[in-house]
């Protein structure tokens, strides 16, 4: 049957991308709350069943999920749940904060228009009101790590830079890598509030290194702060209970 002009006939790919994409979804959430244990072989049939897609999508969505890190390949075929430990999370983390770094180096270096840097105080303003309720409820947590992933999101932006912002896009498909990735960990700590103000205080310092235009103190504040990440990953080390708190912390199960 001949294609409408109109209408072409879409490919089979394209045809099978909105499937793709849930399947997707429903396995990265079956791997970041602990449903796939770390090792686990990921066999297609069984998530044929347990999905209830066909084996196409998933398929993709294996692969895709390969590239993210968050499964391994198997040398003699198909995939298994990746098992990581406090090192790789720790370079995960090390890596962001390279990347913010260079990003906020950047911003400083070519320059950013005041509508902008009105856009990063105006961000800073709803961080500084969420800490001072003390985000401790479920609602109060919300808020913090939405306003600090579109501060941490607006501040890559402003480097102007497509292969930054791709390589940024990267290193966050590992979900503990992430700026808000220890917030619900954090708040059960009687540091919370300290933390908080130390990583807000850093927040604030890199918009005025920026607006200053000094790229490499700039740098350097970013590099520092992705640390405190670090420093939340040791306190969540010493209890399951608060690492399965950390989006994917039911995959970090040894000491590298």
């Amino acid at each position: 049957m001949r294609s409408d002009p109109q209408h072409p006939a879409r490919d089979p790919a394209e045809r099978s991308e909105p499937q793709t994409v849930r399947a997707l979804l429903a396995l990265r959430n079956l791997l970041l709350e602990g449903a796939l244990a770390p090792g686990e072989r990921l066999a297609e049939l069984h998530l044929v069943e347990r999905l209830g897609m066909s084996r196409t999508p998933i398929r993709l969505a294996l692969v895709r999920l390969a590239e993210e890190g968050l499964i391994d390949a198997i040398p003699s075929g198909g995939f298994a749940v990746r098992a990581f430990t406090d090192r790789d999370v720790t370079d995960a983390i090390e890596i962001r904060g390279a990347l913010e770094g260079l990003a906020a180096r950047l911003a400083a270096e070519r320059g950013v228009s005041p509508a902008d840097l009105r856009r990063l105080r105006d961000v800073l303003a709803e961080l500084d009101t969420t800490i001072a309720v003390e985000p401790t409820t479920e609602a109060g947590i919300a808020a913090y790590i939405d306003a600090n992933a579109r501060f941490h999101d607006l501040l890559v932006r402003l480097a102007d830079s497509p292969a930054l912002s791709r390589q940024v896009e990267r290193a966050l498909a590992l979900p503990f890598a992430s700026p808000s990735a220890f917030i619900k960990a954090q708040v059960s700590s009687p540091e919370s509030r300290f933390i908080l103000t130390v990583a807000q205080d850093q927040h604030r310092c890199v918009v005025d290194a920026i607006e200053r235009r000094e790229g490499a103190r700039a740098e350097a504040i970013m590099r520092e702060h992705a640390r405190i990440a670090n420093r939340n990953l040791a306190a969540a080390l010493r209890s399951r209970a608060i690492l399965d708190l950390v989006p994917g912390g039911p995959l970090i199960r040894g000491r590298g």
